[in-house]
């Protein structure tokens, strides 16, 4: 389905204005009770495959054909058996993420969609959250390799916690954004207090002068304590580049520093190719992983490297995310939940994911910002959930089974 940006969205790779959502329904059977679950995500090419030797169009037109090809092969892809949906959903994230075009990462965004229905349709089908799958530990092949004890399901489990009802909602302050026009109504009529700065990763003094600007124009704008966060989406040349800045930003504005909560993937996602040592840097300031997880086995390498943490997202499937969340959180790492503009389905399950797991952010959720039209069909019904009030996100009491598609 396509969607258009209400305003553009301004990234170091590009500008994103219009933008196909991916809208899945997936069928299982357990114990002879049938269920159909749904699950969305936006097909985000300038940030999954960010590649100037083909147009959005042509790459728009790639991440279809995937997707077309795993409705058609969904069963073998999950393996061919019954099994656990997490199970299903890591065959499934392993048997799509193969080769070259389109790469790993948009490769991961277009299975998620099915992965989040399939774990929607098994809690339908047994009348329970998808988040409960993991109360009884059982064997999970695909993701206890990772684990020492070989204890996934049993390591997802323990972090697991009853759902939190009110998650704290950030505003998205792109490079070209008006302060006082975009940014003042969220702050005046919702109370935002929680805002994610776009850095272009070029310049430093242009990247300290924007964060400082933004810090101080929402402090002007009635925020106490105002919590920020920042992202170059890869565009730092380096580690020491992003060790320069904490250095500068401190020095031009030490309360701005101070509300600095952590800088998510400053350089190239490929981190085998690119690798730096973050440790010192990380001591200063937290520096998440993001683009450049697109494999589990990656997890080892991001902590030899010294990366604080992971930047999770569901549109690389529930399945991955849970068991990344899980490996971080056994080596006290710290673990937020990022957005990819989720509309509708993909919003619900991202708050029903930052809900139930430990992440250190509330929840970021901009397709209110940027595609609202998206969402219309949940309003008002899910009004305090997207359209949030005092700055947070509200879900609602009562929580249907599965992953939100009934809500």
């Amino acid at each position: 389905m396509p969607r258009s940006f209400l305003r553009p969205l301004v990234l170091s790779t590009g500008v994103i204005s219009k933008i196909t959502e991916a809208i899945a329904e997936v069928t299982v059977s357990v114990g002879g009770r049938r269920a159909t679950g749904r699950g969305s995500m936006y097909l985000s090419d300038l940030w999954a495959w960010p590649d100037k030797a083909y147009s959005h169009e042509k790459r728009d037109a790639a991440l279809r054909k995937l997707c077309n090809r795993i409705v058609a092969e969904l069963p073998a892809m999950c393996g061919g058996k019954a099994a656990h949906p997490l199970e299903l959903g890591m065959q499934l994230h392993e048997s799509v993420c193969h080769g070259k075009t389109p790469p790993v990462l948009a490769r991961a965004m277009c299975a998620s969609p099915f992965d989040m229905a399939l774990h929607d349709a098994a809690g339908l089908a047994l009348g329970r959250s998808a988040f409960s799958f993991y109360n009884t530990p059982v064997p999970l092949p695909s993701a206890d390799r990772y684990f020492q004890r070989g204890d996934a399901c049993r390591a997802i489990g323990q972090i697991i916690r009853r759902p939190r009802r009110e998650l704290r909602a950030w505003y998205i302050v792109g490079r070209n954004d008006s302060l006082d026009e975009d940014m003042a109504p969220w702050i005046r009529d919702r109370g935002y207090r929680c805002f994610k700065i776009k850095l272009l990763g070029r310049d430093n003094n242009d990247d300290v002068g924007r964060t400082v600007e933004v810090y101080r124009a929402v402090k002007r704008l009635g925020v106490k304590n105002p919590e920020i966060i920042v992202d170059s989406n890869e565009a730092n040349p380096d580690a020491a580049s992003v060790k320069d800045y904490f250095t500068r930003l401190e020095a031009a504005d030490p309360q701005a520093f101070a509300a600095l909560g952590y800088f998510e993937q400053p350089t190239a996602r490929d981190i085998i190719a690119n690798p730096f040592d973050w440790h010192r840097i990380a001591a200063v300031k937290p520096v998440l992983l993001d683009e450049g997880l697109t494999s589990l086995r990656l997890m080892k390498e991001a902590v030899k490297q010294g990366w604080s943490g992971f930047a999770l997202k569901t549109c690389k499937g529930h399945s991955f995310a849970l068991v990344a969340a899980a490996w971080a959180k056994r080596r006290g790492m710290p673990v937020s939940l990022q957005d990819l503009t989720n509309p509708g389905y993909a919003l619900i399950h991202a708050a029903l994911f930052a809900a139930h797991v430990p992440v250190i952010n509330g929840v970021e959720l901009n397709s209110p910002q940027f595609t609202p039209a998206a969402n219309a069909a949940w309003l008002p019904r899910l009004q305090p959930l997207f359209a949030p009030t005092d700055g947070l996100h509200r879900l609602p009491k009562e929580i249907p089974p599965g992953l939100g598609s009934t809500m």
